[in-house]
This record gives C-alpha cells, sequence and structure tokens, in this order.
C-alpha cells in the first residue's frame, strides 16, 4: 500500500547494543524514562484534582446507556472502601491483614474494590472467571484460595459466582456482593463500603505505602499445571506505566487517551497495561461487555460505532471477527477510524492478511493507514518489557526495549534465549521461594522462557522477533531439530486467516503435522454460511482446501524436513484456559495442548489418513 501512515506521537525507535564475548546480547534502550508515580493511587488522586468531572471508567448502566464515573467521584469511592477495609483491621499491620479476592468481569465496582484495596495497603487477587463460571470441579479457585489465604471475597453477581463459593471454605472469611446477595452465607453489599465516612486513617494508610507494597497477586499457570501467583508490586505496576509514558513524544503527552476495551482484569495486560495504563495516563475507559464470540461479538460492534477511541488495542482472534464486520458496515469504520491514531494487538502476532484487509478499510474511509504496535511481555514483568512503537507493514514484532530495562539474548544453541532485568520485575512467586530461584539468573535477570532474534541482524532498530519457546522444540524420529514457535506462526499465516493458532506436532515422528485452531468468522465467511457449526467447519471441504493450498505453498518455499508440513487437521475445539492451554502471555501452551489432545495427534498421523485430514 502507498497510502501514508497517521502520524503517531512517538519517539524515533532507538537501541543500544552490548555484545558480550561469550554471545550474550544486552539491548537497552537510550531515552531516557520518565519518574514514576510515587505508588498506584497518586494518579487517581493527581487527575482527581486537576480534572475533577473527566470521565475514568464508563459502563452500560442496567437500562443500556452509558454510566460515568468522573475521577472525582472514583477518589471519593476508593477511600470509602479503604476506610471500610480499615474498619474490618484489613490495612497494613492490621489484626485481619489479608488480600482480597475478587470474583467478578470487569466493572466500575470491580475497579473501585480493586483501588480501595490498594489504597488500604491490602492486596488485591482477581481470579479468572472461568475458574469460577466454566469448571466442573473448581480445582483451580479451591488451589488458588488456599495458596493467597484471602480475608474476603468481593463478587459482582452473589447468585452467577455461588456455586464457586460453595466451593471454597469460606469460615472467617467476608464475602461482598454488589447484586443478588449469594443463598446460604452471610455477606455484605458493596454499598455499605461506599456510604463509609473516610476518616484519617485512609490518609495515614496512603503515607504508609511504599514501592515495596504488594497490589497484586496475579496468576498464571504457564506450562506447570496449577496457577502460580505472581507477585506484583507498586513499583512494577509505577514503573511500568512510566516505561509506557517515555516513548510519547510531547503531543502524545498533551493528548487525553480514549479508549475502549474487554480485556479482562484478572490479566496482566487488561489489569495493568491496560486499566492501570489508562489510569496514569489520566484517560477515560468504555468498558466493552461484548466478547469476540458468537452472541457477544455484537455488544462490541454497538459500543465501537458509539465511542471514537484514540487507541485500539485486542487480539488477533477478535480483529479476525472485525475486520469483516468493518469491511462491510462503512458507519461502524468511520466510528472506529475517526480519532484513532494507533492500532494494538498482543497475545500473539497479527496474520499479515488481516493487517492488509484492515488498512484497506483504514484507507478508504480516511485515505491513511493506521499504525500497528503490539507489546510483548509476562505477569513477571507488569506486563511490557519490549514494544513496537513505530509504523512498520511487518507484523509479529516483539519490538525493542522500553526505557528503563535491559534485554539479555543469551545464546542456547541455535536460538537466543529472552531475560530482563529492571524495577518493572516481580520479586517472586508467593510462598514459592523453589520457583522465584528458579526463575532468575546469576546476575537477576528474569528468564522468560522464549526466544528471540533480530528482524535484521544488521540493522537491529529494526527490532526483534519471536522465535519461538526455548523448551518447545523436538526433534524428528531422523535427529532433526524443529523450531515449533517459528513453524506455528508460519503455518497461522499460510493458512490466509483461515487458521488463528496451531499445535505443530511431530516429536519422534517422520514428519511434521499441524493441528488448527480455526478462525470460525473467517471460515464461515468463506462457506457463505453464517450458521455453520464447529464439527461442520473442520471438515468442510472449501475451508481444507483453502488451507492446504497455503500449506502447499509454504512447504514450496521451505522443503526441507524441519519446515515442511506433512498433514494438518482443524479441531472444533478452542483452547482451553481452565485446562492450562493458555499461558499468561496468551500463547497456546503446546506442550500441555498436545498432550490433552493426543488422540488428535494420533489421529493426525494414522494411515491411512480420514477425509477430514489435509494430507500434503
Amino acid at each position: 500500500m502507498t497510502a501514508p501512515f497517521r502520524a503517531l506521537p512517538n519517539k524515533d525507535p532507538a537501541v543500544e547494543v552490548e555484545r558480550r564475548a561469550d554471545g550474550t546480547i544486552v539491548l537497552r534502550n537510550p531515552h531516557p524514562m520518565d519518574d514514576p508515580h510515587v505508588n498506584v493511587i497518586a494518579p487517581l488522586r493527581q487527575w482527581a484534582e486537576e480534572v475533577p468531572d473527566r470521565s475514568w471508567l464508563v459502563e452500560r448502566g442496567a437500562d443500556g446507556d452509558w454510566v460515568h464515573l468522573t475521577y472525582k467521584e472514583a477518589n471519593e469511592q476508593v477511600n470509602a472502601v479503604a476506610q471500610a477495609l480499615l474498619d474490618r483491621g484489613m490495612g497494613l499491620g492490621g489484626q485481619n491483614h489479608g488480600p482480597v479476592m475478587i470474583l467478578s468481569g470487569n466493572s466500575i465496582d470491580h475497579a473501585v474494590m480493586t483501588y480501595g484495596a490498594i489504597l488500604a495497603g491490602v492486596a488485591v487477587a482477581p481470579v479468572s472467571r472461568s475458574y469460577s463460571l466454566m469448571s466442573a470441579d473448581f480445582a483451580k479457585l479451591k488451589y488458588v484460595f488456599e495458596l493467597v489465604e484471602p480475608k474476603m471475597v468481593f463478587v459482582q453477581d452473589g447468585q452467577m459466582f455461588g456455586p464457586a463459593l460453595e466451593a471454597l471454605a469460606l469460615e472467617g472469611v467476608e464475602v461482598v456482593y454488589v447484586k443478588n446477595p449469594p443463598r446460604g452465607h452471610d455477606a455484605t453489599p458493596f454499598q455499605e463500603f461506599l456510604d463509609t465516612a473516610p476518616m484519617g486513617d485512609v490518609e495515614r494508610s496512603y503515607a504508609a505505602l511504599t514501592f515495596d507494597t504488594v497490589a497484586k497477586y496475579l496468576f498464571t499457570s504457564g506450562s506447570t499445571g496449577m496457577p502460580k501467583a505472581v507477585i506484583n508490586t507498586h513499583r512494577m505496576m509505577c514503573v511500568n506505566a512510566a516505561m509506557g509514558r517515555s516513548l510519547l513524544n510531547e503531543e502524545g503527552r498533551a493528548e487525553v487517551p480514549v479508549i475502549i476495551n474487554w480485556l479482562p482484569w484478572n490479566h496482566t495486560f487488561g489489569g495493568n497495561s491496560v486499566l492501570n495504563g489508562i489510569l496514569s495516563a489520566g484517560g477515560t475507559f468504555y468498558l466493552d461487555d461484548g466478547l469476540p464470540i458468537p452472541g457477544m461479538f455484537e455488544r462490541t460492534i454497538r459500543n465501537l460505532k458509539e465511542v471514537s477511541p484514540t487507541t485500539y488495542s485486542n487480539v488477533p482472534a477478535a480483529f479476525a471477527t472485525l475486520i469483516p464486520e468493518l469491511e462491510k458496515d462503512d458507519e461502524l469504520a468511520a466510528s472506529l477510524f475517526k480519532n484513532l491514531k494507533s492500532l494494538s494487538y498482543g497475545g500473539a502476532a497479527l496474520a499479515q492478511d488481516l493487517y492488509d484487509r484492515l488498512q484497506a478499510v483504514a484507507v478508504r474511509i480516511t485515505g491513511h493507514r493506521i499504525p500497528f504496535l503490539t507489546g510483548y511481555g509476562a505477569t513477571e514483568t507488569a506486563p511490557v518489557v519490549t514494544t513496537v512503537y513505530w509504523a512498520t507493514e511487518r507484523m509479529g514484532l516483539l519490538g525493542l526495549p522500553v526505557p528503563g530495562v535491559e534485554l539479555k539474548l543469551v545464546p542456547k544453541g541455535e536460538k537466543f534465549e529472552v531475560r530482563v532485568r529492571g524495577e518493572n520485575i516481580t520479586p517472586g512467586y508467593h510462598k514459592r521461594d523453589d520457583l522465584t530461584e528458579q526463575a532468575f539468573d546469576e546476575e537477576g535477570f528474569y528468564s522468560l522462557g522464549d526466544a528471540a532474534k533480530f528482524l535484521d541482524p544488521e540493522d537491529p532498530v529494526q527490532g526483534l522477533v519471536f522465535d519461538g519457546r526455548v523448551a518447545e522444540d523436538f526433534k524428528l524420529d531422523t535427529g532433526t531439530w524443529v523450531s515449533a514457535g517459528r513453524l506455528r506462526v508460519q503455518a497461522v499465516e499460510a493458512s490466509g486467516g483461515l487458521m488463528q493458532d496451531a499445535l505443530v506436532a511431530g516429536l519422534d515422528r517422520a514428519y511434521i503435522g499441524i493441528l488448527g485452531f480455526p478462525n470460525f468468522a473467517a471460515c464461515r465467511d468463506l462457506m457463505e454460511d453464517q450458521d455453520a457449526e464447529p464439527e461442520d467447519i473442520v471438515v468442510n471441504e472449501k475451508v481444507l482446501g483453502r488451507i492446504a493450498e497455503g500449506l502447499k505453498r509454504h512447504n514450496d518455499g521451505h522443503p526441507g524436513s524441519s519446515t515442511r508440513v506433512g498433514r494438518a487437521l482443524l479441531m472444533a475445539e478452542p483452547p482451553s484456559m481452565d485446562a492450562g492451554e493458555i499461558t499468561d502471555k496468551g500463547y497456546v501452551n503446546q506442550s500441555t495442548s498436545l498432550e490433552r489432545r493426543k488422540a488428535l495427534v494420533e489421529k493426525l498421523y494414522t494411515d491411512p489418513p480420514g477425509n477430514d485430514i489435509i494430507a500434503l
């Protein structure tokens, strides 16, 4: 495309490269890092003073209209909640000190509870809704409950979360609900917290907050099965927000960001990068009550027709659902692009064909392309350690380090393992000193377990690209190594948007096999059947034929046994977060997912292949 990009209010990309004798490479960003806020609550108080009537959070009310919470109102409510917690002895040094576990989707009340607890010096432990609402045995919910030993459980809807509450040993634990008191439990309405009059205790609590005070426990399963409680301090959250601000130029600093987002706050991306990031910047956050799934995405479309964000962030699967709507609905496209400076994605690489299709709509509506940005990190890094903060046509970049972190690339065979050091890194895992010790090297760098390489080794400023998980590579029966992470990205790219992710199989086999997670929306468009069920999509001849064509082109360019795909199979069941198939960074956990779906792996390699197998 030849249309110009909309100008980004960001500084130019830059990197300092230190090359050590042992082959290790250390990267730093030469742009100075901004001074961070003194604690997580400081920006709320700042904006309540400077722009009291500006909306911080906006959500749909029961009548469908937007309900606004201004910075002044939010500050008052957060103070009230903090006082209510201090009255219960839950603050720093209190006799009943302990975290608040949050069982809730995103909501204004959820945010007020979160920041009220943090102001009182009480850590919050937001838990994935899937642990409470999509689990048969509540095993992970019970595990994290016993791990952090909360003194209070907050639920948005007492009846919705009633079965989950029944599974917990709640003796001595106060249950707080926003609506619908849970049956069979003594519970406190959240309104009582909001009606509490703040006293001098709140100011003493604020003054006692330090950079080392624990603000959150965020849970991540990764490859270990049961969740780990990652300690998130005020230092981590404040510093990471400052790192992002450091990349803005003067125009960017003057702009008031407006976002609309659904990403869950129990996850570091949604809870820290998005929610805490918009608070730090003094922006306005519209809570998207939609999801990128059938029956829910209509809400996102409605919201985007009413809200014109300055930046829009989502996961690639959601963009795959959104782009067809933008292509056929000019009203939607005009609203989205009206004030948009940038788009961003995270969790996985955005397919190049989706990028091209979205930019075609943007050019048709605005005459400009919209820069696509992205970030990379983990729950342990608060989360962002690298970011793409410049306009590029290349999707899948990890970018360059943000100011204030050091990124170390350590040679591991043919790959470079990514390690990071900075004030945004967790001090460790709650009650797991063994895991904490294993996570850091002798120089204090945290190991993310990923591999990365330069897009252009001769020009490091073009950034890094993901090179797979260090532990995911495997050998074929010939002894040839396969780079699973790299091939996964290539296979998804080759599908032309029909797969949103994939598993790479072939350990001790003669050839590589792909288990694909379909992009159901794109498949239905190709089939011209919007009501097609997943079980019908994964065997559809048109879908399988189109993917086969793409994989054949891939094989033509990658004929070696370590890169050539022999067979492929589409799966009707998406990856399950409850089963540990999704890591905290949003990646599909290859080892866990392949083990869980080993029957499909066997089917993939059975001779003769079935009609639903793409045999190349």
